[in-house]
């Protein structure tokens, strides 16, 4: 007798996996409107709480919005004018390395036998041997074009963070108006309340280590009086939100540029090798998990996956936004039946999965608490 064999479960992996495909294209096709958005939402989670904090202080909600986005507006303001003036500084800094950078030079060009003439600069040497004056030609023109572009980005992302903010005042009441049903009603509540929490406690203990980060290597940069320690700072603040990979980038750039600052004197360059290793690995592997209390939930191999994908799909912004990006993943699949066998296989420790979550607490903050005279 020949046995009935489903192959319910054998399809629905198949139309899961064309899903992913799909949804990956559509986020790469319309990057330049989900972008700004995913952006937006992300921000949006982590300036909740502090707008949620001034609302208990009586104050109303579109103040608290209102308040929260211009500080932080100052502070990126006072951070980009910190960063103009370094960059100044090193333009004008410039002929005293074009020297050093020549001797540099000289010594590859005759390695490789390339072209040299030292009656020209640098600058000539290389569009000369390289013949990339078109490439740079090339580069200015989008260079050019991208700060106006981002200038527009930046000021949609602004507006939907207002938007959004607002819009989470009277989440809770629409949750009730929309979904009647107690179970989809509740299911959908805990999804946002995670996704918030989890997101939230990522990204703020991140942008913390990742400030303590810039801060130590400008100040360990700035004692042995190393050029340009701001520059130094924040691009170790920038990359240590990228997982594994932004902190090596970071040192070994730092460490290059020690080397051709203070060479033929090894000892400075080996102190400020050591000092950004160290600061790195003393805050990325015991204070950050410390303070975390517990990992995302999510696997190391996959975490390194998402670097890639996120990066192919949105450039450098996706690999910051990709770690994030993985945890709403895995709290949706959390949520939904035939997806827990994904939020399984994505997660970290197996033994943890379908355990209560440190995120279901209620000190954390959610959108369950009723808000304003709304609800």
């Amino acid at each position: 007798m020949r046995k009935n064999v489903s192959y319910a479960k054998s399809i629905f992996v198949m139309l899961v996996l064309f899903g992913i495909v799909l949804f990956c294209t559509v986020l790469k096709t319309t990057a330049s409107f989900v972008l700004p958005l995913a952006v937006s939402l992300l921000l949006s989670f982590v300036f909740y709480p502090f707008c949620k904090g001034l609302k208990k202080l009586h104050v109303p909600w579109l103040v608290s919005v209102i308040i929260i986005l211009s500080i932080a507006l100052v502070v990126i303001y006072f951070i980009a004018t910190l960063l103009v003036t370094s960059l100044q500084t090193i333009v004008e800094a410039y002929p005293r390395y074009e020297q050093r950078f020549t001797s540099i030079y000289r010594t590859v060009a005759t390695t490789l036998k390339l072209p040299f003439d030292e009656d020209l600069s640098l600058i000539s040497n290389l569009l000369n041997s390289l013949n990339i004056r078109s490439v740079l030609q090339n580069l200015a023109i989008t260079l050019s074009t991208s700060l106006v572009s981002f200038s527009k980005v930046l000021l949609m992302i602004v507006l939907l963070v207002v938007f959004l903010l607002v819009e989470f005042n009277s989440m809770r009441m629409k949750f009730d108006i929309a979904f009647t049903s107690a179970e989809t009603h509740e299911k959908l509540l805990k999804i946002v309340r995670n996704t918030i929490a989890e997101v939230t406690h990522y990204i703020s203990i991140k942008f913390l280590i990742s400030l303590m980060t810039g801060l130590l290597i400008t100040a360990g940069t700035a004692i042995v009086h190393m050029d340009f320690p701001i520059i130094w700072g924040f691009l170790a603040f920038l990359l240590n939100f990228i997982p594994n990979f932004g902190s090596i980038l970071s040192c070994l750039l730092t460490g290059l540029f020690a080397l051709l600052q203070f060479y033929p004197e090894i000892g400075k360059v080996i102190y400020v090798a050591v000092m950004v290793l160290s600061v790195n690995m003393i805050l990325g592997n015991f204070v950050e998990p410390r303070w975390e209390g517990s990992d995302l939930g999510l696997s190391p191999f996959i975490i390194l996956v998402s670097l890639s994908l996120w990066g192919y799909i949105w450039g450098f912004v996706g690999m910051i936004l990709a770690v994030p990006m993985m945890v709403i993943i895995k709290i949706v699949c959390e949520n939904i039946e035939p997806l827990k066998p994904v939020a399984i296989m994505i997660g970290g420790n197996p033994g943890k999965q379908g355990k209560p979550d440190s995120h279901d607490s209620p000190a954390k903050g959610n959108l369950t608490e009723k808000q304003g005279n709304g609800e």
